[in-house]
């Protein structure tokens, strides 16, 4: 299975979001491709944020080697599951989708876990507090997507 992370700029959420899903998925054994992407181009090839990473160390997770790209169009053929942090991300990887198979590959982050929000809410605005939101939310619908898919 192949998955791939989307939010904004590839350097919080989704490179938060892919950490955690391959710790969670060598935890467990499970054999998927990991991988992470943003919408946008404003940090092509940038490590993720300091406080992305910082927070991430607190949970013995490293995502300090990861570098931002955009997502394209052929990651429709690359992925079968494209995980987006919020509506503005669903509807700008939407626009490249060429068909109702792609489309269906497509789900908002949070429709998996416990949370009310429909949303992660971005933390590059906030403090390192925002970012150990971020990353409680990501953990728990991580793990909510890893047990319906994998029934783990």
């Amino acid at each position: 299975m192949r998955v791939v992370m989307v939010c904004l700029g590839n350097i919080c959420r989704s490179p938060m979001a892919e950490g955690i899903l391959r710790n969670t998925a060598a935890q467990k054994g499970l054999n998927l491709k990991v991988d992470s992407a943003g919408t946008a181009n404003y940090h092509i090839g940038e490590s993720p944020d300091p406080r992305a990473i910082r927070c991430m160390r607190e949970y013995d997770i490293d995502i300090s080697d990861l570098r931002g790209r955009q997502f394209t169009s052929s990651d429709f053929d690359s992925f079968d599951h494209i995980l987006v942090m919020d509506q503005s991300n669903m509807r700008n990887v939407l626009a490249l989708a060429e068909n109702e198979e792609h489309r269906k590959k497509v789900r908002l982050m949070l429709d998996y876990g416990s949370s009310e929000l429909s949303e992660v809410p971005d933390p590059w605005y906030g403090d390192i507090r925002d970012f150990h939101q971020t990353y409680q939310l990501l953990n728990d619908a991580i793990n909510s997507f890893v047990d319906e898919e994998f029934g783990q």
